[in-house]
This record gives structure tokens, sequence and C-alpha cells, in this order.
């Protein structure tokens, strides 16, 4: 039940952290060691380390683009090789760091490295190699890069193509009832004297009320 606990946190927050390059990213993952991630030796249990390498992937993902363009393409990332190196374990509620990078990638993988760290300490480092795949087969990495590319200058052209929101035009409702009739939108009929009324501030209403 952790692991799930743990895979929503990390959707939730992944969203809400700076943008990662589609190429060459690094990441970096602050995490405790908690008691279902213990074995018998009252250390953190080798097969955890590799789970906790998932749950860096699914950040990188999101955080780059890949995860969203995966999505609209219905394709499938695919870990085809994973080794580690275990040089010091982890107790019980030691706090830890998992740093990823992806370093390069060939005609068909992507080559990923994955370090664990305590302090300036190297508890295990890792290499792992994944591809994406379709119902055709494996995804080039050169073309999944330019897919998510692509993806990425379309936002920034929409984002710059918006403009800035008119907040004025929203706090004052006569203002741009004004601005819509200009422009031969159909509204109700409003008099000069409506739009003053609504510019006055609130003060000055009050008075006129007390006044009679």
């Amino acid at each position: 039940m952790n692991l799930y606990l743990r895979m929503l946190y990390l959707l939730i927050a992944s969203f809400f952290k700076p943008r990662l390059p589609i190429e060459h990213p690094e990441n970096t993952l602050t995490l405790s060691v908690l008691p279902n991630d213990i074995d018998l030796n009252r250390h953190m249990n080798n097969g955890r380390y590799l789970t906790i390498c998932d749950l860096s992937r699914v950040d990188m993902f999101i955080r780059t683009g890949l995860a969203s363009t995966m999505m609209k393409e219905k394709w499938m990332p695919v870990i085809s090789e994973h080794t580690m190196t275990y040089k010091r374990p982890l107790s019980l509620f030691k706090k830890y760091e998992v740093r990823m990078e992806i370093t390069g990638w060939d005609d068909k993988t992507f080559h990923m490295t994955h370090t664990f760290i305590c302090g300036e300490r190297v508890l295990a480092q890792g290499t792992s190699k994944g591809c994406v795949v379709s119902k055709k087969g494996v995804i080039p990495p050169d073309e999944f890069i330019a897919k998510v590319k692509e993806k990425s200058r379309w936002c920034r052209h929409q984002e710059s193509n918006s403009g800035p929101t008119d907040y004025k035009s929203v706090a004052l409702p006569a203002e741009l009832y004004r601005r819509m009739a200009i422009k031969g939108h159909f509204i109700p009929s409003i008099d000069n004297a409506e739009i003053e009324k609504q510019k006055q501030p609130p003060g000055t209403i009050r008075k006129r009320l007390f006044s009679l």
C-alpha cells in the first residue's frame, strides 16, 4: 500500500516541479526508508532499490514531457536492462537521495544512471536501459525526442499567442459591457449613468443611501 501512496504523492508533486530538458535530463528525489522497505537484515531490501528507480523515472517522464507524449501516441515505456551495485546499507528511517540521469541513447534504447546518496556517501549505483514501444515495435529515441520537442514548441506558441488576461474588464462589468458593445456583440442595454454609478467607490453609494 505504501508504494501506491508514494506513487500518488509523486504524480502530484511532479506537476509542480520545474520542467526538465528532453536531452540529458537529471532529477533528484528525497525519500526515507520505511518499515515495509526493510528485510530480515533490518536494512532496505535490494529489490526496493529498483522500485525506487521506477519512481525516479516516472518523475522524469512527467517533467520532460515524455509521459504526455506517450499517452497521446499510446506508446509504452519498457525497461530492458537494469543493474545495481550495493556499497552501503540503508537502515530504517534513514533519509537519502536518488539521482537519475539520461546519459545517452542508441538506435533503440535510452541509457540511464541511478545513484543513491546519503550525505556525501554513495550507497548504491546502477545503470538501466529502456525503450518506448508502440503496436508496430520499438520507437527510435531520436524520433521520440523530436516528437516531444515538437509538442513543446506548439505549447510555447499557444502561450505566446494567448495574450495577457484583461483583469480590469473582468472586475468592472460595466466596462466589459461597453467593450463588447463596441465589438458588436449583443448585450443588455446599459446607459452612461449606470456606468458612472458602477465606477463610483462603494462608500459614495452608501452615503447616498443614508442621506435618503
